[in-house]
């Protein structure tokens, strides 16, 4: 019923509307309304898709066998409508592994058109956010390129509160005090939105970067977890709707090494979106020059391709491959 897919560490169901309803989920007839009601039914989606089956949940491993559900399409012909639902519950309004998984489940149904199509992610927090996928190649390997559009900088684009501004190497940037009361070295971000929000905290040596291993443990886990979820699950300081977390480092020419802990989720090996707004902070304070930018995370490596025309960055896009697993 629900199949299973990888993009660079990152898992997610994917399964039709029809699926849910058919085993017994509520669910509404068409996206908008399922965004709308999605306390109703979403937490019940999460406990058959993405919870481990009785007796089968490996040693160490997450609590749940996916990082999120993607239920879609709604319809048979583009633009397709899906939602994206994180294990609690809520909704993103925008994931670019999901999409890129998303592409792939569409390309095996013989959905996706070979000149690509507009994805709609339908969410509870405003409008459905638009994204743009092709299929392509790159080194060889087919995949998705996603376009992302136009990002958004500083702390109004993410609706943060109570952040001052700093400067780093005369760039202004954002001093968050919770993250800063929890690592010195974390007294640097950059906040961005491409489609859903980010908060980037730029690091001058990736021996500060949290491990994957560490953001799971007591008590970092609690304490990003405050910063990163909204009320009740966080504190939603300084973002009320919660706000994704990166931390990245610059490694060489055009290379960023990142981090990454999701709202609604905790810390993830990859991350579509989290790796383009590394990306676009790392442009945005000098790291970076337009063009192909290249973000490491513990899940693999994404390709991004920026676009600049008179001192700013217009377009983002993200490269993905996914595949099946059992």
């Amino acid at each position: 019923m629900t199949q299973f897919y990888d993009a660079r560490g990152n898992i997610y169901g994917v399964i039709l509307p029809r699926a849910l309803r058919e085993a017994g989920v509520d669910l509404p007839a068409n996206a908008a309304e399922c965004a709308s009601s999605r306390q109703a039914w979403s937490e019940a989606a999460v406990r058959l898709c993405c919870d481990w089956p009785e007796g089968q949940r490996p040693a160490n491993s997450k609590s749940h066998r996916s990082d999120g559900l993607l239920i879609g399409p709604f319809q048979i012909s583009p633009p397709f409508d899906v939602l994206i639902v994180n294990t609690d519950g809520t909704l993103a309004e925008r994931s670019g592994n999901g999409l890129t998984i998303f592409s792939q489940a569409l390309t095996e149904q013989g959905l996706l058109p070979e000149e690509g199509a507009l994805l709609r992610v339908h969410h509870d927090k405003g409008d459905p956010v638009e994204t743009s996928v092709k299929p392509a190649e790159v080194d060889e390997v087919k995949g998705f390129w996603l376009d992302l559009g136009q990002p958004g900088f500083g702390p109004f684009s993410v609706g943060a509160q109570n952040v001052e501004s700093v400067d780093l190497n005369g760039r202004e940037v954002s001093h968050v005090q919770p993250l800063a009361q929890l690592d010195p070295a974390w007294r640097h971000s950059q906040f961005v939105r491409i489609g859903n929000p980010h908060c980037v905290t730029l690091l001058g040596d990736k021996t500060a970067l949290p491990t994957y291993e560490r953001m799971r443990e007591s008590p970092l886990n609690e304490d990003l977890t405050r910063i990163a979820y909204a009320m009740p699950t966080g504190t939603g300081q300084p973002c009320p709707a919660g706000i994704n977390l990166q931390w990245a480092a610059r490694e060489s020419e055009q290379r960023i090494v990142a981090r990454v802990f999701e709202r609604g989720e905790g810390p993830t090996a990859s991350s579509g979106t989290s790796a383009s707004a590394v990306a676009s902070a790392a442009w945005r304070v000098g790291w970076v020059a337009a063009g192909a930018v290249h973000v490491v995370m513990p899940g693999g490596t994404a390709p991004i391709l920026l676009e600049e025309a008179n001192g700013q960055l217009l377009r983002v896009s993200l490269f993905g491959t996914a595949h099946q697993i059992a």
